[in-house]
Formats: C-alpha cells, sequence, structure tokens
C-alpha cells in the first residue's frame, strides 16, 4: 500500500538505536533528547491513527517539561484536551520500542486490533517547547503524520496547556472556544477582566527561561492593564529549569535565581512548559514562604464554595489531591470547610479523572499542576442562573462570577497562564494580600528527595501510593520511623517518568523532618539493595 511504502521511506531518516526500550510513563517519554528522533517519528504515525480511530483531531506536544535542558520528551493529547487513552499508552511502547525491521508489522499490528479505516484522513495537531532539540524533533512528528498521507498544523512555539485547550476548541467545533492562541488569550483575559474590578500589585512571575514567558508577553495586550506584572527569567538569559522554576522552587524552598524578591510582595513560578505554578513571598525577616498546590487548590475551593453559596446552587463540590498533598490541607479542607476530598494516585490522569465525578472537581497536585473541572450539568446550570432576570443582585452577581470563573479555567490540564489568572482574580475579589492567603492554614514541614536507583520497579505501592507493599520489610520500618514523631508521615513511590524512588516526609518541625528524611534514605537504599547513581 502506498501509505506503508511512504513510512518505510521517512523511517529510514528516522532510523531506531538498536536496543534502545523506553516506556511511554505518565507524562509520556522523556529522556535525553539525542535518543528521541525515532520516537517522535513514529509517535506521529500513532497520533495519526489514533485520529483515524477517533475521527477527531489529535495533538501531539513535544516537550520535556521541568526536566533540564538536554531533555525532552513527547505526549499524545486525546480529543477533549485529555491525555491519551490509556490502552494507547501500550500501542506508544510497542511502537517505540519495535526494531526498525518490525516497524510495519506493528504499526499494522495496532491498525488490525482497532479495526482502524486507513482510508480516513487525518488531522495531527503539533506543538513545542522552546528546547533547542525541540524544533528539529517535532519536524520528526510531522514527517510520520505525513508518512501516512495525513494532515498536520503545526502550532510551533507553545506552552502544553494550549495545545490541549487548542485540539479541545477543535473538535468540540468552537463551543470550548476559538481554535487559535489569540482565541485562548482572548477568552481568559475577558472572564479575567470580567471578574476583576480593580488591579493588585505587581506580580513577580519568573518563567523557568521558558515558554511560559514567551506567551506572558503576547498576552500582555489583551488583559485591559487588569494585570501588573514582571518578569524574571524569561528566556532572554540563562538555562532552561536551571535554578529557577516551579519544580525547583518546590523541592528546594527557596526562591529561584534571578528574581528580585521584595518583602511582603507575592511571586509565582512556572515550569519549562507552563503546566505547573507555585506562589511564594519573604516575610519581613527574609524567611521564604512557599504557597504550593495544596494551597491553590485551597484557595480556589474556598472561592467557589463562597460563590455556589451566594448563588443558592446546591452543586457536589470535591478537592482531589495525592500522596504528596500536605496533611494540613486536608485537614482544612474536610474539617473547616467541610468539602470532600478524594485522594488518588500521583499523575495528573488519575486527579483528573476522579475530579471528573463530581460537579465541580478541584484537583492540584503539590507541584503546582492542576486545574477545575465542571461537569456539563454544572455548566449549564450556572449559566442559567447567570441568565435569570428574576435574581437578587447577590445572586446575580455570584451567578455570572461563577460563569466567568468557568470561562477562566483551562479545563483540559493544568495550565500555569490560566491558573495564576485565576488566583489573581480571587486575591482581588477577596482582598486578600499574599500573606493573608498563606494564613488560610499552616504548613506541616516536609521535604522530598530522590534516590537514583537501578530499577524503580522494585517498589510497589497501595493506598494511593501511601503504603509500600513490596519489597518486605519497607514498609514496617516506614512506620517505625515515623512513630517516633508528632504529626509525622512518610512514602516512597516510585517516579513515573525517570528511574528513580521518590520519599516524601513530614512533620511537626523542620528537625523531626530533616531526621526522617535521612533515616528513609538510609532504608530506601538498603533495604531495596539497589546500586545509588
Amino acid at each position: 500500500m502506498v501509505h506503508f511504502e511512504g513510512v518505510s521511506l521517512k523511517s529510514l531518516l528516522h532510523p531506531k538505536p538498536a536496543g534502545l526500550v523506553l516506556q511511554y510513563g505518565t507524562a509520556g517519554f522523556r529522556t535525553t533528547a539525542r535518543h528521541l528522533d525515532h520516537v517522535m517519528f513514529r509517535m506521529g504515525l500513532l497520533a495519526a491513527l489514533r485520529a483515524k480511530k477517533t475521527m477527531s483531531t489529535i495533538g501531539v506536544m513535544v516537550t520535556a517539561s521541568h526536566n533540564p535542558e538536554e531533555d525532552n520528551g513527547v505526549k499524545l493529547i486525546d480529543p477533549m484536551g485529555e491525555m491519551v487513552a490509556v490502552a494507547w499508552e501500550s500501542y506508544a511502547t510497542q511502537l517505540t520500542n519495535a526494531e526498525q525491521d518490525a516497524l510495519l508489522t506493528t504499526l499494522k499490528d495496532i491498525i488490525k486490533q482497532e479495526a482502524i479505516s486507513m482510508d480516513k484522513k487525518a488531522m495531527v495537531f503539533v506543538g513545542r517547547d522552546t528546547r533547542l532539540s525541540s524544533e528539529d524533533l517535532s519536524q520528526a512528528v510531522l514527517d510520520g503524520v505525513s508518512s501516512l498521507g495525513d494532515h498536520s498544523h503545526d502550532f510551533g512555539l507553545v506552552t502544553t496547556p494550549q495545545l490541549h485547550y487548542l485540539v479541545r476548541c477543535q473538535n468540540t467545533n468552537g463551543s470550548y472556544g476559538n481554535a487559535s492562541l489569540e482565541g485562548y488569550y482572548q477568552k481568559l483575559s475577558q472572564a479575567f477582566v470580567q471578574i476583576t474590578s480593580k488591579v493588585n500589585s505587581p506580580l513577580r512571575i519568573d518563567g523557568a527561561n521558558g515558554i511560559g514567558a514567551l506567551k506572558m508577553r503576547e498576552m500582555e495586550p489583551f488583559l485591559q492593564q487588569r494585570l501588573s506584572f514582571n518578569l524574571y527569567n524569561d528566556g532572554t538569559s540563562g538555562r532552561l529549569n536551571h535554578l529557577c522554576g516551579a519544580d525547583y522552587v518546590k523541592v528546594q524552598q527557596r526562591s529561584p535565581q534571578g528574581v528580585e524578591m521584595v518583602a511582603g510582595e507575592r511571586c509565582c513560578s512556572f515550569d519549562g512548559d507552563a503546566d505547573r505554578i507555585v506562589y511564594y513571598y519573604h516575610n519581613p525577616q527574609g524567611h521564604f514562604h512557599l504557597l504550593d498546590g495544596d494551597k491553590i487548590a485551597t484557595l480556589i475551593s474556598t472561592f467557589i464554595k463562597e460563590l455556589l453559596t451566594q448563588a443558592g446552587l446546591n452543586l457536589q463540590l470535591a478537592v482531589v489531591q495525592t500522596a504528596y498533598a500536605n496533611g494540613s490541607s486536608t485537614h482544612f479542607l474536610q474539617n473547616n470547610m467541610k468539602v470532600i476530598v478524594e485522594c488518588v494516585k500521583t499523575g495528573v490522569k488519575h486527579l483528573h479523572h476522579a475530579a471528573q465525578k463530581f460537579d465541580i472537581g478541584v484537583y492540584f497536585e503539590a507541584n503546582g499542576h492542576g486545574t477545575v473541572v465542571f461537569s456539563d450539568s454544572a455548566e449549564e446550570q450556572i449559566k442559567g442562573l447567570a441568565a435569570d432576570p428574576s435574581l437578587t443582585e447577590d445572586r446575580k452577581s455570584a451567578a455570572q462570577m461563577l460563569e466567568d470563573t468557568v470561562n477562566l479555567v483551562n479545563q483540559t490540564v493544568g495550565d500555569a497562564i490560566s491558573d495564576m489568572l485565576l488566583i489573581e482574580a480571587v486575591l482581588a475579589v477577596r482582598g486578600l494580600s499574599v500573606q493573608q492567603w498563606d494564613k488560610i492554614y499552616t504548613d506541616l514541614p516536609n521535604r522530598q528527595l530522590k534516590v537514583k536507583v537501578a530499577d524503580r520497579r522494585a517498589i510497589d505501592t497501595t493506598d494511593a501510593e501511601r503504603r509500600a507493599t513490596s519489597p518486605a520489610g519497607l514498609q514496617e520500618a516506614i512506620d517505625g520511623i515515623v512513630g517516633k514523631y508528632s504529626l509525622s508521615r512518610s512514602f516512597v513511590r516510585p517516579s513515573g517518568t525517570e528511574d528513580v524512588v521518590r520519599v516524601y516526609a513530614e512533620a511537626d518541625t523542620q528537625a523531626s523532618v530533616h531526621r526522617i528524611k535521612h533515616t528513609m534514605f538510609y532504608w530506601v537504599t538498603n533495604l531495596l539493595r539497589i546500586l545509588v547513581l
């Protein structure tokens, strides 16, 4: 067939290194950029097949998010802007790892298993981040799509959330928004301007020397001077994610290099592809204070609950967390706010699916990756109420603000720009300073560390990754360690993207956390009998 002849010819330009094995994980494929050319070509093939199967536009994003600059990665985006279906993660792994002479056989097996009609023309949206390797790698994706005789639209430099948004807009025929970057800027900025009646003091934004900084500059004219901000680590100098960005700030719990900190002033950091955000500030004594995903979820869910009450809407609101959520945030949400809290495994797809079970689901990983999901019924009720001419002024105002909140949120995936605008809107409406926001509850001291290992699969977990089931004796050791300290807990889990084991520790004092962390490091390395690199 002509389709497969094209694949055979173009695949020779993107050969697979013999013996290389990669796994499609929570965030797609990520590794050193020089190993990804064949992966990108094959993900172009797979995206075209997925588009034919769903009869929808599929997205392919070239990015390694918060990873170092020399890495890169790729992930597929399904029709409604969500992560690709789990079954197709397996296809991605099979296709990527097929040796060169088995590529066509593997491709045809997928076509047969999914009963795909190759006569249907596919459309694939492609985007990339600012890494030096991204342009060539995105071209490999485009080559994969074209080798099957299908169509693509190269959006070039975009944030990951923007590509998710564009895919959903395209597949909803514009009901979610206009499938263009201008449409993205217009929708979010219009909602932000509708909600805010006053401008907060200037916000300091760390762009992680990535794509988020570039897109904030593009968006600035649309905001009608309602948001005052100063941009740092904007990519004009400095390396991507190096000593800056959301992941650095969260893990190191310190301000990023290059940001001028002024006591009491709000600062936030994006990650490299702008799908994570954390806030922070220095107090008058110069001490660093972090407001991570838990604080963000609490601020947003409190705001939405107040509006629901004021509008008289009886909608089920829930907050979805992972094991990394600070214990104080869980206690506050459950006992002070009386909000449903559900804990799930780490990974956006788990949080997103759990949030979709409720009328309104707020989810944020502690690392700052999250959003709000509204059910179709909730959106209809909110829009219907906002249009009701018989409402009192208070109810009408609350309903209209809820409607604007729906439009301000990028429901497809965590979006640093969208989340930042929502946070800034909430702070303005409620008249809160960053310090007042921080005092809603007090975080328990916590720490994270990564242990590089030979095989992360040596650890198995249960209870939303909060308890280890193997190797034998590990959970008993953890229980013994944390039992010595007040308000303490700790867990270990294998990373979904790297050959590392992640360790989390939490307790009532920094000294206790420090001791737990070091003891945990000892037990992880010795009980597993693994190679620490």
